[in-house]
């Protein structure tokens, strides 16, 4: 879903480079925002990605990156802890601040959702703040350590077992979760808030939101993540959050520019990387996608380009006639237009022009118009006639001229 990827890194809180993404929109920049990942998790986690993706089609690109000792970063896990993971998203607000724009937006998951409030109220240029299953208290992390959290206390260290993976944990990290006092933060924080949970949690419980949700300020918000379990493993529960942050999201956010403001109008379609021909496509301020069904090898996440053409077609249709019904003083009631859109030979078509006929086969549109009210079948065939004089239609029966170019560097190859 998203525009465009970039790989990135930057130096972390102890000089290790931090692997980084910058997921970007299809087109202008709304805000920048960054995304702090879970306890021992990674920037590529599914949840990560789509929420990214998601917020990148509506405008804002996201920053996500792996702490230190984790996933493709460097550094060594076992020498961090809470407070050093605030060192290393402070890193990347600098990162940002410094190439590109001070991020707008926080996002954290779990562990990471309590590290952004931690450190929402010291970054003047962040309007917003958005957690997914985060813990109310930071020492709730031990609680994954299990029987080993004895045997760190007692010898210094221990080997734990996490996800599958095998990860050293040393006292200083234990004693470091235990110091913060995730609360007062949150009630300092004075920044709109939004907590995601899911009331079936079963590796932070629901509980942790209330207790976030009661200590922040307004304007606050909870979005409840109905079946969805902590890792929002099913890309149903990842998407439903991700939409539901960037509605969120959009009131505390600059919009989009209107079309007609800018100098020069166009649409801009890109290729997201999603599927074999999913594309963002924005016109102004409304970004959507265009797309193939699943039957042509799509993903079906949006019109086809000839479902647009027909779309063109059919809204042009509407608005032609009702200035036409405007200006006539004529009450027709809401109009409606059917759209369908074939290929036939041009010898079978009974209505097309001797030009049209003179190909082999010829793209047929059949229009249907609706209107509420009763018309006779005087008004009936100005209808019709009106309808022709749409400059879609117009368009669409003329012969258009494509002037083509091409963008980017010289290859330099022969």
């Amino acid at each position: 879903m998203t525009a465009k990827t970039q790989k990135l890194a930057f130096k972390g809180h102890s000089g290790a480079d931090l692997a980084a993404r910058l997921d970007l929109p299809n087109g202008p920049i709304r805000a920048y925002a960054l995304f702090a990942h879970c306890f021992t998790c990674s920037k590529d986690l599914l949840a990560a990605r789509r929420i990214a993706a998601e917020l990148a089609r509506a405008g804002i690109a996201v920053l996500r990156f792996d702490f230190t000792g984790l996933g493709s970063s460097e550094g060594e896990f076992a020498s961090t802890n809470f407070s050093t993971n605030l060192e290393d998203l402070l890193s990347a607000a600098t990162f940002l601040e410094k190439h590109y724009e001070a991020p707008s937006v926080l996002v954290g998951h779990s562990l990471g959702g309590a590290a952004v409030l931690a450190i929402a109220g010291r970054l003047p240029s962040v309007t917003a703040v958005a957690t997914i299953g985060a813990p109310a208290d930071t020492a709730h992390v031990l609680k994954n350590l299990g029987a080993s959290l004895e045997s760190i206390q007692q010898e210094g260290e221990a080997d734990v077992s996490l996800g599958g993976r095998q990860f050293r944990v040393q006292r200083q990290f234990v004693e470091d979760v235990r110091s913060h006092s995730l609360l007062d933060a949150v009630a300092g924080m004075r920044k709109p808030l939004l907590v995601l949970h899911a009331p079936l949690d079963e590796i932070v419980g629901i509980d942790n939101a209330t207790q976030i949700f009661l200590a922040a300020k307004h304007p606050k918000s909870f979005i409840s993540l109905d079946q969805g379990d902590h890792l929002l493993t099913t890309p149903e529960d990842a998407s439903f959050a991700a939409s539901a942050m960037y509605g969120w999201l959009s009131r505390y956010l600059p919009g989009d520019e209107p079309q007609g403001t800018v100098p020069v109008e166009h649409v801009r379609v890109m290729e997201t990387g999603q599927g074999k021909f999913q594309n963002a496509v924005q016109a102004g301020r409304h970004r959507l996608f265009a797309d193939e069904p699943e039957s042509f090898g799509g993903l079906d996440t949006g019109p086809s380009p000839y479902d647009f053409l027909s779309i063109a077609l059919g809204a042009c249709t509407t608005m032609t006639l009702r200035l036409y019904a405007d200006r006539k003083k004529l009450d027709l009631g809401r109009i409606s237009v059917d759209v369908s859109h074939d290929k036939v030979h041009a010898r079978d078509c009974e209505d097309c022009s001797e030009a049209a006929k003179a190909q082999g086969r010829i793209d047929r549109f059949e229009r249907v118009i609706e209107v509420e009210k009763p018309v006779s079948s005087e008004l009936r065939d100005k209808l019709i006639e009106i309808a022709g004089k749409c400059p879609v239609h117009r368009t669409l029966e003329s012969v258009a001229h494509v002037h083509t170019g091409v963008r980017g560097e010289e290859s330099g190859a022969e």
